[in-house]
C-alpha cells in the first residue's frame, strides 16, 4: 500500500465516525509511521509501507477512530511556537490559549525585564513555557498538583531549551508561595462538573477529569485561586486567567472582590471572550 492509498482509507474510516479533521489526521497518522512531515505524504503519494509499518498504521488508525486525540496518539502538540509532549496526564494545549498568551504579551513593556512568572495549573506547561520562549530574562514556577502532569511539564521545559530558567512545584494552587511574581496566569479547570459527559469524546473519555471539572458552575477554582493571585502579584503586575464561554463578568467579578482591578477581558478568533487580565489599582 502506498502512502496516498493509506490516507485516503484512513480519510474516509475516521469521516465515517464523524471526525471533522479526517484528512489532517489521516496524513499525520501516516507521516508518523513513515518518519515523515505530513506534507511529505500529499507530495509524493507513491512512497510505500512496509508490512510493519502497515500494521503500526492499523494500530495508530484504530486508536484514532476510538476517538483518541491525536495528541495522545502522536505524543505531542504544536503550542505557540514550541513542541510540547502530551500525555493522558495533561489538558491537550488548545489554539484558544494562546489568546491569554497574546494578552499578557501585549501588557509588558519591556519583554528584556527579569520577570517572575507563575503558572498555576501548568500541565504540560504550555503557558509558562510559551511566555518564557519570549521573554529572555524571565524565569517561572509552574504549579501542579498532579506529580505526573509536572513530570511531562519537566520535560517539555527541558526538550524546549527553558529548563534553566523553571522550576516545578507540587501545591495546590498558591498554597505553598509566598513570593510576589510579575506575571501570574493560569488556564483551570472551568467546565461545570454536569456538562463534561456531553463533551466531545476526545475530551470527556480521554482528558483528566482533574484538568477539566471546575465544580457545579465552573467557577470553583477561580473563588479559590483568584484571592491567591491577589494575595502574591507584585505592585504593577499581570493577572490572566483563561474562561470559558459566559464566564467572563462573573471571573472579572471575582478579582474585583480580591482587591484587583480587571484592564481587559480578550476574546478568541471565534469573538468569545476567553481571557481576563487584572492587577493592582
Amino acid at each position: 500500500m502506498t502512502a496516498g492509498e493509506a490516507a485516503r482509507i484512513i480519510a474516509e474510516r475516521l469521516r465515517g465516525v464523524g471526525i471533522d479533521s479526517h484528512r489532517l489526521d489521516a496524513r499525520l497518522l501516516v507521516a508518523e509511521v513513515l518518519g515523515v512531515e505530513a506534507n511529505t505524504v500529499f507530495t509524493r503519494p507513491d512512497m510505500a509501507l512496509t508490512p510493519d509499518q502497515a500494521a503500526r498504521l492499523e494500530t495508530l488508525s484504530n486508536r484514532r477512530l476510538a476517538r483518541e486525540p491525536m495528541s495522545h496518539i502522536l505524543g505531542r502538540r504544536g503550542f505557540w511556537t514550541l513542541n510540547l509532549r502530551v500525555t493522558a496526564d495533561t489538558l491537550d494545549p488548545r489554539g484558544d490559549t494562546e489568546t491569554l498568551i497574546e494578552a499578557v504579551l501585549s501588557r509588558i513593556a519591556d519583554r528584556h525585564a527579569p520577570l517572575r512568572v507563575v503558572d498555576f495549573g501548568t500541565g504540560t506547561g504550555a503557558i509558562l513555557l510559551s511566555l518564557l520562549s519570549e521573554l529572555p530574562n524571565a524565569t517561572g514556577v509552574g504549579v501542579d498538583k498532579s506529580p505526573a502532569a509536572l513530570a511531562v511539564a519537566c520535560e517539555n521545559a527541558e526538550s524546549n531549551g527553558l529548563g534553566a530558567r523553571t522550576e516545578f512545584l507540587l501545591s495546590d494552587w498558591g498554597r505553598d508561595l509566598d513570593e510576589r511574581f510579575n506575571v501570574i496566569v493560569s488556564n483551570p479547570p472551568y467546565i461545570p462538573d454536569q456538562d463534561i459527559d456531553g463533551l466531545e469524546p476526545e475530551v470527556a473519555a480521554f482528558e483528566p477529569r482533574l484538568a477539566l471539572a471546575g465544580g457545579p458552575d465552573g467557577l470553583d477554582c477561580y473563588r479559590v485561586l483568584i484571592p491567591h493571585m491577589a494575595r502574591l502579584l507584585a505592585p504593577g503586575g499581570i493577572a490572566a486567567v483563561e474562561v470559558g464561554m459566559g464566564q467572563a463578568d462573573p471571573v472579572a467579578s471575582l478579582f474585583t472582590d480580591a482587591g484587583l482591578v480587571v484592564g481587559a477581558v480578550a476574546s478568541d478568533l471565534a469573538g468569545i471572550e476567553r481571557c481576563v487580565v487584572a492587577g493592582h489599582p
